[in-house]
């Protein structure tokens, strides 16, 4: 064992929350268990999560010092009862609700989903997914989208949006809700995250960080309780994510930092355990790395029923426990509450001091002055949200909230122009041979699979999900559409434009077992668009990464017959395509989840009015097999402590471990075509007026987002990027970093550290720039618990993908 091994070691295992963590081992009967070698002692941090108290007060650092003084006016004048019940969620007219407190004219918090929608709102929007977001790569599309989405919440009278989310970040391509966050990436998904939350709060509305952290599988992310009147016997604890010290900081902690630095209002922790302790009592997350390194200044509430315990979750920084009471088998429970009134009672005995109490209402209320929702004219709640909200009986809330504006209100505004927009900005076009796109007034079309269609059940689940486009997935990230434009309806209306027919093939099974001829009325077709999709959802993990209802059988039988096949993919994220080699499959493109006008969407692509720009956020393999995160999908297990998920590919998540084993992908990370072509030269260092870095950024008072000298730029470098074809379009170059060789063991090959997005008219050349951060070019250094730039030369590589480099240059950034 290494000397820093040991160290580490001490640092992590001084000190363990012994009412939450297990020792490792032994666990057996699952993918996830760990078996720890006979006779060994196991000294690694894996596993263990050490206890650090107090919860640090807020300071209102980064701007908020105005609002956390009228915050604490606020607090000053409840009761404690009223501060135990604004840190518990009631029943109301949202999926969370903090309650009114008319003498004080305070008039209740709304917490509603989610990241991609008002999910309990009609006359409402349907944005594009998370994951179609980061498939743009393009920083004003995800402001201006989080913006849209935020300006409807407000005017239907939503304090806080519940999202954005980096977490799950994407460990596995299996998680069931990947398509609620970003990228694969945690560079990536940082930049989505504090455009998004900019966004939002621009537009006045509370955004919410989640899930804090390493949640990366639904399956067992809660316990398994005894069926008994309380619910609070576990048969099976939740999955513990077993992450190391610099792991957790370079891949999981990274875009939550940005989240911080961007004031973001609240953070949700997550439902698993992280190394052995529920991550809503986790004090080493929530009290030293979030409040602490991090400087985050506003509230950790849980997730819906992630609270296990009272004071411990108190005292290890969790300020709001929703929905507020117990829950029982998945539905709401409202007879009991962790805090409630055993908060009121731990208050009066002094088991909670009044100080805790005063920050954890003052770090709730803060955001709320800082955004004017202090305001009468901030909009009240839509009554008609609270028809739509099935978790509670109206009768038991309705008395605490009034309703003084309109209901029903339309809040759409002109956002179906930017969706669309937005849709054909994050469609990925893997594939484009023969010239097959744009379509060139095809007369003879064409449509088949069951994903072309307009829906036959409004409501998004996985059994009524069958037939209709896939616009949107399933639980607590669905919406409900007001409108939808279908890709059959829109390629129709194109069509006929041009005198073409369309022959529409929607059911998967008839296309699957018969031949093309032998269905279609007017033979030869000039072009067949197949429509897949693949179902995602919160609460339960993909058990394939094939497309769903036979869609690849119905490409093989379409594509068997049709010389120019086109597929379209509706996704929850990462899809294998054995057929992409099929030569007769001519095109292929990934449009994930594009919202209510995803019809038209596809076709301003297909028929080239827009010209394809997105690239991938993940990696797509060849198989299912070649990806290195544990399934976690299928398990056999009946030990208590069973569930341990063990991070042991370290910082090798996504595109890293495929480069760094020089593992084939069929589509790499950042990959994606266009109807023209680019090219980038040259790279070249720009002079800076830093210099004489050290290699460990100099001690300022921590900011949110942590030591602010980690946000300094330090280096920088030009390229010049070109379009050398003769379309017009959006070019996106990336950069990617290569640490130097002193760098510790299992560093990746290449990280992405910097992209833009250009718009270059065809012959058109410009310049771009990539700024670095300290933080761009530091790894976490366990031992000195500190990001520290590695001596000798780093390799910078730029060009359109992670396997794609167009430019190189070498340069050390301390001197030696």
């Amino acid at each position: 064992m290494k000397t820093t091994d040991v160290l580490l070691s001490a640092l992590w295992l001084a000190s363990v929350e012994a009412t939450t963590c297990q020792p490792p081992g032994p666990f057996t009967g699952t993918p996830f268990s760990y078996v720890p070698p006979e006779n060994t002692t196991v000294l690694t941090p894996y596993g263990h999560s050490p206890a650090v108290h107090p919860s640090p007060k807020t300071t209102g650092n980064g701007g908020w010092e105005k609002a956390m003084h009228q915050a604490k006016h606020f607090v000053s004048q409840l009761t404690v009862d009223e501060k135990a019940w604004m840190a518990t969620g009631q029943p109301g007219p949202c999926v969370g609700n903090v309650l009114p407190i008319p003498r004080l004219n305070f008039t209740g918090l709304c917490l509603q989903n989610g990241p991609q929608c008002v999910q309990q709102g009609d006359f409402s929007s349907v944005f594009i997914s998370g994951v179609s977001a980061a498939a743009s790569w393009d920083r004003k599309l995800l402001y201006d989208r989080a913006y849209a989405q935020a300006q409807e919440h407000k005017q239907k009278g939503s304090h806080v949006i519940l999202g954005p989310v980096a977490g799950p970040l994407g460990r596995s391509p299996h998680g069931g809700r990947s398509w609620e966050g970003f990228a694969a990436d945690p560079y990536l998904t940082g930049v989505c995250m504090e455009k998004s939350i900019l966004g939002m709060q621009d537009a006045g509305v509370q955004a919410n960080a989640k899930h804090f952290i390493a949640n990366e599988q639904e399956t067992q992310r809660n316990p398994t309780y005894q069926p008994d009147a309380n619910a609070t016997t576990y048969i099976q604890d939740s999955v513990s994510a077993n992450v190391d010290d610099r792991t957790l900081h370079e891949i999981y902690m990274w875009p939550f930092a940005n989240a911080a630095k961007a004031r973001v209002a609240s953070f949700m922790c997550s439902y698993n355990r992280v190394n052995g302790s529920h991550a809503c009592q986790n004090s080493y997350l929530l009290n030293h790395l979030l409040k602490g390194e991090l400087g985050f200044q506003g509230y950790v509430m849980s997730d819906w029923g992630a609270t296990h315990s009272g004071v411990s979750s108190i005292e290890s920084g969790m300020d709001m426990t929703m929905p507020g009471g117990f829950t029982l088998y998945g539905e709401l429970w409202t007879e009991g509450s962790f805090f409630g009134k055993n908060l009121t009672e731990a208050i009066h005995n002094g088991t909670v001091s009044s100080d805790r109490i005063d920050d954890m209402i003052v770090r709730i209320m803060t955001p709320y002055y800082w955004l004017g929702q202090d305001k009468a004219s901030y909009p009240s709640v839509d009554s008609q949200v609270a028809l739509l909200n099935v978790d509670s009986p109206i009768e038991d809330w309705l008395h605490d909230w009034k309703f003084t504006g309109s209901s029903n209100r339309d809040v759409r505004g002109n956002h179906s122009a930017l969706i669309r927009e937005h849709g054909a900005a994050s469609t990925v076009l893997l594939k484009n041979e023969r010239n097959a796109l744009p379509l060139r007034k095809p007369r003879n079309i064409v449509i088949a699979g069951n994903d072309a269609g307009p829906i036959i059940d409004a409501a998004t689940t996985r059994s009524n999900a069958e037939y209709g486009v896939l616009v949107n997935s399933g639980s607590s990230g669905s919406c409900r559409l007001t409108t939808l434009s279908t890709p059959l309806e829109a390629i129709t209306a194109r069509a006929r434009r041009h005198g073409g027919i369309v022959q529409p093939y929607l059911n998967n099974t008839l296309v699957a077992e018969n031949s093309l001829p032998s269905l279609l009325t007017v033979q030869s077709p000039d072009v067949c668009l197949v429509f897949l999709k693949s179902y995602g959802q919160e609460g339960e993990d993909r058990q394939t990464l094939k497309f769903d209802w036979n869609g690849n059988e119905v490409v093989e039988s379409v594509a068997k017959d049709c010389n120019n096949t086109v597929v379209v993919t509706h996704s929850a994220g990462v899809n294998v395509f054995p057929f992409a080699d099929h030569p007769n499959v001519t095109a292929i493109l990934a449009a994930h989840y594009p919202g209510e006008e995803a019809g038209n969407a596809i076709a301003d692509l297909l028929y080239g009015d827009v010209n394809p720009s997105a690239k991938l956020p993940y990696v797509i393999a060849y198989n299912e097999s070649d990806y290195n995160a544990p399934l976690t999908t299928d398990s056999a297990t009946n030990g208590t402590y069973d569930w341990q998920s063990w991070f042991d590919e370290k910082l090798e998540v996504g595109y890293r471990y495929f480069d760094a084993h020089d593992i084939p992908v069929r589509y790499e990370f950042g990959f994606g075509l266009s109807y023209t072509t680019f090219n980038l030269t040259t790279l070249s260092p720009k002079a800076l007026a830093a210099s004489n870095l050290t290699a460990l950024p100099e001690a300022r008072p921590v900011q949110p987002g942590g030591n602010p000298a980690l946000w300094d730029t330090v280096y920088s470098l030009t390229s010049r990027v070109s379009n050398t074809g003769g379309v017009d379009g959006f070019a996106i170059p990336q950069l990617y970093v290569q640490f130097p060789s002193s760098t510790p063991a299992g560093t990746p090959p290449n990280q992405l550290r910097g992209f833009d997005k250009v718009w270059l008219r065809a012959g058109e050349t410009k310049t771009v720039t990539f700024d670095l951060m300290r933080r761009d070019l530091s790894y976490w250094d366990v031992v000195a618990q500190e990001w520290r730039i590695p001596t000798g030369p780093f390799t910078f590589k730029a060009g359109f993908s992670s396997r794609d480099f167009r430019a190189t240059a070498t340069g050390s950034l301390l001197k030696e």
